[in-house]
């Protein structure tokens, strides 16, 4: 239609252009896209030092946490396709505890139908490693599945222990940055992968962990 009254048409040409510019600043000031913060380390619990090991490798925790509550059945089926499947590498050892661990905290817990092997809650978690005077670098590495990252020489996924001695060689406190390496986690130093934090590995076995790994030449 046309306008006949050029005022007219004018007045209402601004009383468009002010609604839509208000409402473009209307919705510029009501639009907000707050992210939930993602969670850097699995649920502390008895296999958590494999989870954090194994599956922040390759994905973050929601990727778990958004499955739906299934038996163990399902979380042993997952592990072993990342396994055979996606080539992470999960020895066979770890399928088991990890399983039981994904199915107490992020699953439907059924000992009855499931076969689990989860421990009762009146027993106790497996002893640690024994005294803190025979706590051994490699073993703790490999309880808390560190291998898996980490070799004495090679990068795998992240660097090799003889890089990380030669890095803080010199340095007075070397030993203290490593040990909060280890339990606090972190990135940026060796790439963009995250480490993930081990809180639950005791005092004693950071230290036998930190010796070792700064005692390689």
């Amino acid at each position: 239609m046309t306008c006949m009254n050029y005022r007219g048409c004018m007045g209402r040409g601004r009383t468009s252009a002010l609604a839509v510019m208000l409402a473009v600043a209307v919705r510029g000031a009501t639009v907000e896209i707050q992210l939930p913060l993602e969670a850097n380390a699995f649920k502390q619990d008895l296999g958590a030092e494999i989870a954090n090991a194994q599956c922040l490798i390759c994905h973050s925790v929601e990727y778990v946490t958004v499955q739906p509550p299934l038996p163990r059945a399902f979380w042993k089926a997952s592990v072993q396709k990342m396994q055979q499947k996606y080539g992470a590498a999960i020895p066979e050892g770890q399928i088991e505890p990890l399983a039981d661990y994904l199915t107490r905290n992020y699953g439907k817990t059924n000992a009855a139908t499931s076969g689990s092997s989860t421990l009762p809650a009146s027993q106790p978690a497996p002893a640690t490693l024994a005294h803190a005077g025979n706590l051994d670098g490699p073993q703790v590495a490999t309880k808390y599945g560190c291998l898996g990252c980490h070799s004495p020489s090679t990068r795998i996924v992240g660097p090799a222990y003889r890089e990380i001695a030669a890095k803080y060689q010199s340095d007075p406190d070397s030993a203290a940055k490593v040990e909060q390496q280890i339990q606090k986690g972190g990135s940026g130093k060796w790439g963009p992968i995250i480490m993930p934090p081990f809180p639950q590995v005791t005092p004693a076995e950071i230290k036998a962990l930190t010796s070792w790994i700064l005692g390689l030449k």
